[in-house]
């Protein structure tokens, strides 16, 4: 596999969140073409699963597509963060809950065309409740569904986020031994 060959970068912005550069590469056949990229932290996505069984789901308002929508919990990492803690934080944050359990499943690139974005998933189990305060621009309500339902919902796009879908394919099957 060739890889391309960066001939300049310049960053275009630099925000709280995010930041966006744009790259002139040579790609391997020797074309000059320009990459489009957003430079972000990293993530955490948790599936916690209660001792009935059922998944703690969130649903938040989400201005980039003017929509509620559900998700599993998660949050962007800080600085120097360990992705575990991150997620125990998140958790905690979001759901009210710590886990006694938490086991790492894998993690995604969200859209690696164009975002340096990785998002470290997890599964946490054996919850107590244990609430962090919510970041001030967050307003959270918190669901608690049959993991089979949530299942059933990715797959009839009642779930359309692709963080949430992944995470319950890879909970799923990390279940099932």
């Amino acid at each position: 596999m060739s890889f391309e060959t960066v001939l300049s970068t310049e960053r275009i912005y630099e925000g709280r969140l995010l930041s966006l550069r744009v790259d002139q590469v040579r790609t391997a056949r020797g074309v000059e073409s320009v990459r489009e990229i957003v430079e972000h932290p990293g993530a955490v996505a948790v599936a916690p699963i209660d001792e009935h069984g059922r998944i703690l789901l969130v649903r938040q308002y989400r201005h980039a597509v003017r929509a509620a929508m559900v998700e599993a919990p998660a949050g962007i990492l800080r600085p120097g963060e360990d992705p575990l803690a991150a997620a125990q934080r998140e958790l905690r944050e979001e759901t009210g809950c710590r886990a006694g359990q938490i086991d790492r499943l894998g993690g995604i690139y969200t859209a690696p065309g164009m975002s340096t974005e990785y998002i470290h998933l997890f599964l946490a189990r054996e919850l107590t409740p244990d609430r962090l305060a919510m970041d001030d621009d967050e307003a959270i309500e918190v669901l608690r569904v049959p993991f089979e339902q949530a299942l059933r919902w990715a797959r009839d796009g009642t779930l359309q986020d692709g963080k949430t879908i992944s995470l319950l394919l890879l909970a799923q099957a990390y279940l099932s031994g």
